[in-house]
């Protein structure tokens, strides 16, 4: 079972998410609030695997309060202004869900909810990186992207830069392709710290990384 919280401050809105929760055999609606600084405690002593995040919440908006959480549950957004969906997918959002919400729409973005869910069941969370003879415990969540570097490659963290003993191709292979994915014979991203996309680049970390024309059309496809 999924576990699930409504945050939402329109009574109608939340009853149409109650509903449809209640009507998917794979969800169990575990809170319900009616403003992100209400569902603080509940969230904390009652963790769930789903947030059903209104964005236009009074006091703190969706986005912010999302940021703020340490530990993210999945979330999709749901707001009647689709001018804020930029924001929802620089967050890594499953899905943004326009109100009213139509029930096949909803059912859509569940799908990719298991699918996300599943993936990190089955994946590891992190990767072992060899820096001449040492080997470092590198989390997905902290690389940022990859570059190619001669016979070497340079993977750029939060926080500094490895120089490994590895090629660009024999990262590809090993890095979990719905989160990685190569943008250019010299560059592999990690897509959820994608900022945004101008032209035949891509922003990440300040950085402008290229897009090469034989990679594109895979990179759109796997950031939709």
């Amino acid at each position: 079972m999924i576990r699930c919280a409504i945050i939402d401050d329109e009574p109608l809105s939340r009853d149409v998410l109650r509903q449809f929760i209640s009507d998917h055999p794979d969800l169990i609606l575990a809170g319900e609030y009616k403003d992100a600084l209400e569902s603080i405690p509940g969230i904390e002593s009652n963790p769930v695997d789903l947030l059903l995040l209104d964005i236009n919440l009074p006091k703190l908006s969706g986005i912010n309060f999302y940021k703020s959480l340490t530990n993210k549950p999945l979330v999709i957004f749901t707001t009647a202004y689709p001018e804020f969906a930029l924001d929802g997918f620089e967050l890594n959002a499953v899905d943004y869900l326009m109100k009213p919400i139509p029930f096949d729409r909803f059912l859509q973005a569940i799908q990719k909810v298991k699918e996300r869910l599943k993936t990190q069941q089955d994946s590891p969370e992190f990767i072992m990186l060899k820096v001449d003879k040492k080997l470092y415990r590198t989390a997905f969540e902290d690389i940022l992207f990859f570059e190619a570097f001669g016979d070497y490659a340079k993977v750029y963290l939060e926080s500094q830069v490895l120089i490994i003993t590895s090629t660009m191709k024999k990262m590809e292979a090993e890095l979990p392709k719905e989160l990685f994915v190569r943008t250019h014979k010299s560059f592999i991203i990690n897509t959820s710290k994608v900022e945004f996309i101008e032209g035949n680049q891509i922003k990440i970390a300040g950085k402008m990384i290229p897009i090469g024309m034989r990679y594109r059309e895979n990179l759109l496809k796997q950031l939709n």
